[in-house]
């Protein structure tokens, strides 16, 4: 539907997104070193460090020759795993135009626990959809999926480059494209479920992120981008001015005065 490509929003409460810039940093390594192992190690890692629903919930056992982490574990070890470029590029692509000012709402240490709690609700999602599957489930999206709905929250009027149809660069304001984007994943889940993509656990992460932002937000932030106000125009008020006689010879002339007649700024959006 949409790439987003940036958007106009600075940081106010830190100087910089390094946990955004640290996980961006930990999947590029992973998914180079994933290209790069040979093809039984690398099913090994998907299945030893992906999400398998029927493994989590008892249904099924693993392979013990499979087994790299607990369980338990894979509800976050998924999200750093990616099937293909386009998988892996599309999810870092979101996490780094929302990821650094929903960190910059959050702060650090608290944005990290979000982003993976949001990959964990994921992961519980797909599992409580398919609690049989025996498929693994790799990919950020739950987490990704979260930082978008939180975004969402906070900034839904700040306006967003995005890339629309793969073709129109068009600056819209962030509530357009993400409010679309997130009912399109709820709208897939219930119509396409038959899809390799697990819209489930993007909607587990959407719905981790949408309330995880509310607890989790630095005191004071506010929801909505509440504080923002469209400046008005500048009003033109008449200044009594006291009268004084002046010299002819320096009274301005019509081309002067243009000259120094200061100029007044609208402002406005």
């Amino acid at each position: 539907m949409f790439i987003p490509l940036h958007d106009r929003n600075a940081l106010k409460h830190i100087k910089r997104q390094y946990v955004t810039l640290g996980l961006i940093a930990a999947n590029v390594v992973i998914h180079v070193l994933t290209l790069l192992m040979p093809e039984k190690l690398l099913e090994m890692c998907i299945y030893g460090l992906g999400f398998i629903a029927a493994v989590v919930f008892d249904f099924a056992d693993l392979d013990p020759s499979l087994v790299l982490v607990p369980e338990d574990t894979t509800y976050v070890t998924y999200a750093f795993l990616h099937a293909s470029w386009l998988h892996f590029g599309s999810n870092m692509l979101f996490l780094w135009v929302f990821g650094d000012n929903v960190e910059d709402a959050l702060g650090h240490w608290r944005f990290l626990f979000f982003y993976l709690v949001c990959a964990a609700a994921g992961a519980l999602v797909h599992g409580l959809l398919a609690p049989t599957s025996q498929a693994p489930l790799i990919g950020a999206s739950g987490a990704v999926s979260g930082v978008v709905a939180a975004y969402l929250m906070l900034h839904p009027k700040v306006r967003v480059w995005v890339l629309v149809l793969m073709r129109f660069p068009l600056p819209l304001p962030a509530f357009i494209p993400l409010a679309l984007w997130i009912g399109q994943q709820f709208a897939l889940l219930l119509f396409n479920a038959d899809s390799n993509v697990s819209f489930g656990a993007h909607v587990g992460g959407i719905i981790a992120g949408a309330l995880l932002v509310l607890v989790l937000r630095r005191p004071g932030v506010p929801l909505f981008d509440r504080t923002i106000v469209t400046p008005r125009a500048v009003e033109h008020l008449e200044i009594p001015v006291a009268e004084v006689v002046v010299p002819a010879a320096a009274q301005p002339t019509a081309r002067t005065a243009a000259r120094t007649t200061p100029r007044v700024t609208h402002w406005g959006r």
